[in-house]
C-alpha cells in the first residue's frame, strides 16, 4: 500500500537506503542454538534457567521473546507467572519469576547496571561471529546462562541487495545487534556499511545524520520499534506492523 504521491516522486531521487536487519534482511523467525548455563552441563538447572527465562520471556511481543518461549516449549517446560514485567527498549526484559528476579538482555545492558559479565567470554564471540545474537541471562543479579539465537537471511536478500548496489544506492544496514553479529550478518548480504548496537529510539537519529550528509534516504524497516526512523527517512518502507505508524506522507 502506497500512503501518497510524495514517496513515489521520492522514490527515484533516493541515494541512500537502510535495511534494517530482522524481519527485513532475515526471516524474523529467530531459533534459539545454543545454550549454556554457568554449570556447562544438561541438568535439572539448566531446565529451570529455561522456565524462568521463557516465563519472562512469554510477556514480550519480541521476536527473539518468540524464540526463547518456543525452545521452552520443546523442551516441555511449564510456562510460569511474572511479577513486575519491565521490557527496556533495545537492552532487555525483566521481572520476578517464582521470587526470582530475572534479567535477560544485552552484554551492554547488564554491564551498565553493574552485573558481572566476564564469563562465557569465548562462547560469546564464537557465536556472535556466526551471525547469532547472544543474550545473558540473570538470575538475583548474577548471570546464570547464555542463549544463542540465529535468525535466518530471507533468500531473496542477497539478490536484493545486489540489485540496489548495481543501481548505484548507497545500502546501509541498521541493527541493535553487537557489532560482531552485526557485521557477520552484513558480510554475508555485501554490505559494507553497518550501524550496529543502535538502540530503537535512536534509529531515526541514525537516518537523520545520513540526511545531514546531502543524502535521499530510505528506511526499510519492519515493526513498531522502526517507526520512528520510517517517519524520519525521506521515503518510509514499512513491512508488516509498521504500516500501521507509519506516517501516511510516507
Amino acid at each position: 500500500m502506497i500512503k501518497g504521491g510524495e514517496s513515489l516522486e521520492l522514490a527515484h531521487k533516493i541515494q541512500t537506503i537502510v535495511l534494517d536487519k530482522t524481519g527485513t534482511l532475515t526471516e524474523g523467525k529467530p531459533t534459539v542454538t545454543n545454550f549454556i548455563t554457568v554449570g556447562g552441563t544438561v541438568n535439572q538447572n539448566e531446565l529451570k534457567l529455561i522456565q524462568l527465562a521463557a516465563s519472562l520471556e512469554h510477556n514480550s511481543e519480541h521476536p527473539l521473546a518468540e524464540a526463547i518461549v518456543r525452545y521452552a516449549e520443546s523442551q516441555n517446560v511449564e510456562i510460569t507467572d511474572v511479577d513486575d514485567f519491565e521490557a527496556v527498549a533495545g537492552s532487555g526484559v525483566q521481572g520476578y519469576v517464582s521470587d526470582k528476579f530475572i534479567q535477560i538482555g544485552t552484554q551492554r545492558w547488564l554491564d551498565e547496571i553493574g552485573i558481572n559479565t566476564s564469563m562465557f567470554v569465548e562462547e560469546k564471540q564464537a557465536w556472535e561471529s556466526l551471525g547469532q545474537t547472544v543474550i545473558l541471562i540473570a538470575v538475583d543479579g548474577q548471570v546464570e546462562a547464555l542463549m544463542g539465537i540465529a535468525d535466518t537471511l530471507k533468500a531473496s536478500s542477497i539478490t536484493a541487495v545486489r540489485m540496489m548496489q548495481k543501481l548505484g544506492l548507497s545500502v546501509v544496514m541498521l541493527t541493535g545487534d553487537n557489532r560482531p553479529t552485526a557485521e557477520a550478518i552484513a558480510s554475508k548480504v555485501g554490505i559494507e556499511r553497518v550501524f550496529a548496537e543502535v538502540r530503537p529510539d535512536q534509529k531515526a537519529a541514525v537516518v537523520k545524520s545520513l540526511q545531514q550528509q546531502g543524502k535521499i534516504v530510505a528506511m526499510v524497516g519492519d515493526g513498531i520499534n522502526d517507526a520512528p526512523a520510517l517517519a524520519q527517512a525521506d521515503v518510509g518502507m514499512a513491512i508488516g506492523t509498521g504500516t500501521d505508524v507509519a506516517p501516511r506522507r510516507k
